[in-house]
């Protein structure tokens, strides 16, 4: 056997008998956190030979009281640092739900006061699809570009006929206070255009975001991912009385 396994196995020996799970236990702890990627709560199995020669560097004339107190510093360091993470991480998601919010609440001063959809008959005898919308805005920037969200469906029909993304670019922006009613006019080959879609279909508008007149997005924070949410979430039942920003701090 190689000569740290009979030094480490003379240790063990030496401790009483209560104490030599323990020591087993603190053993695999200190082997491992030579190994990246390791997860020191929950040590994998590993042979003596293995156990000895990695752990040997970090216990060389220690005692088994001393390798038991050594392994408990290291798991209680590794959980300070987790903790530390846990709360930068907490603060940046919590940070970032805030901006989003705060978002949502000017974005939401800019309102789609009517919008209808219709079928139009062009000076040449086709057939246009029209979506017809009204806004106002109660911010206090101009608007020169929306990006809406359109569903057009009809009564007792699950699908939706239409259910996109797409920009308005106004014509001169709208003002601070101002409403405006526009007739836009998509795509006749298009889902718009589809000729199957009935007189009592109703459209649905929601507004996404707004950009100003150099085409720069106004209050453009991204909301949390579902990954992120749950994440989140996690954190808070874990660290729900710690103030995130004083613990980063």
């Amino acid at each position: 056997m190689p000569a740290a396994v009979v030094s480490i196995e003379k240790v063990r020996e030496s401790l009483p008998t209560y104490k030599r799970d323990e020591f087993d236990t603190a053993l695999k702890i200190i082997a491992m956190s030579s190994f990246n990627g390791i997860d020191l709560f929950n040590p994998q199995r590993m042979n003596a030979a293995e156990i000895a020669e990695s752990a040997n560097a970090y216990m060389h004339g220690l005692t088994g009281d001393e390798i038991i107190e050594r392994a408990d510093k290291m798991l209680r360091q590794r959980r300070a640092r987790e903790r530390e993470q846990a709360l930068r991480t907490l603060n940046r998601l919590e940070a970032k739900q805030d901006s989003a919010q705060r978002a949502q609440e000017h974005l939401a001063q800019i309102s789609i006061d009517n919008a209808r959809y219709y079928i139009s008959t062009s000076p040449y005898g086709a057939l246009e699809p029209v979506i017809e919308l009204t806004v106002t805005n109660g911010s206090d920037h101009a608007v020169a570009e929306l990006m809406l969200h359109g569903v057009l469906k009809s009564p007792n029909r699950e699908v939706a006929w239409v259910d996109e993304t797409f920009y308005y670019a106004t014509s001169g922006g709208l003002a601070p206070g101002e409403s405006a009613t526009w007739s836009l006019a998509p795509n006749r080959f298009g889902p718009w255009g589809n000729d199957q879609i009935p007189r009592n279909a109703a459209l649905t508008l929601t507004l996404l975001g707004v950009n100003n007149s150099e085409g720069e997005p106004l209050w453009d924070a991204p909301a949390l991912t579902d990954n992120e949410a749950e994440r989140l979430e996690e954190l808070r039942a874990e660290y729900g009385g710690v103030n995130p920003q004083r613990a980063a701090n």
